[in-house]
């Protein structure tokens, strides 16, 4: 069992669950694959399954990956797809960003069609 994030981070991308990874298994593709989207993965082969970044994510896109909603179903096999992509990821650097307000939070899971 791993965790997933979801396109509910796709071009917010704050890097606050890469903080508290024990393992440094979240990462940032940095080839040219256009198949691979502005967002992070969780390598599923690496992931521990501790949990401490679900909470992190102030854009609240990790999920445990049998909790994934249906929405999102193929999230987890994009995150997978990490794995085979070693040569073009990275663990991104922590960058400060701003803390997204309530609305922006609501407003990004309506642009995915999420309304848990």
């Amino acid at each position: 069992m791993a965790w997933v994030i979801t396109r509910l981070c796709r071009d917010c991308v704050d890097q606050s669950c890469v903080d508290v990874c024990p393992v440094d298994c979240i990462y940032e593709h940095t080839g040219e694959d256009d198949a691979f989207p502005n967002q992070l993965y969780i390598d599923p082969e690496e992931c521990i399954n501790c949990g401490v970044c679900e909470p992190e994510c102030p854009w609240e896109a990790i999920f445990e990956d049998e909790q994934v909603p249906e929405v999102f179903a193929e999230d987890t096999p994009l995150n997978a797809r990490i794995v085979d992509a070693a040569d073009d990821r990275a663990v991104p650097e922590h960058l400060e960003k701003p803390t997204p307000t309530p609305e922006q939070i609501s407003e990004n899971k309506e642009k995915w069609g999420y309304t848990g």
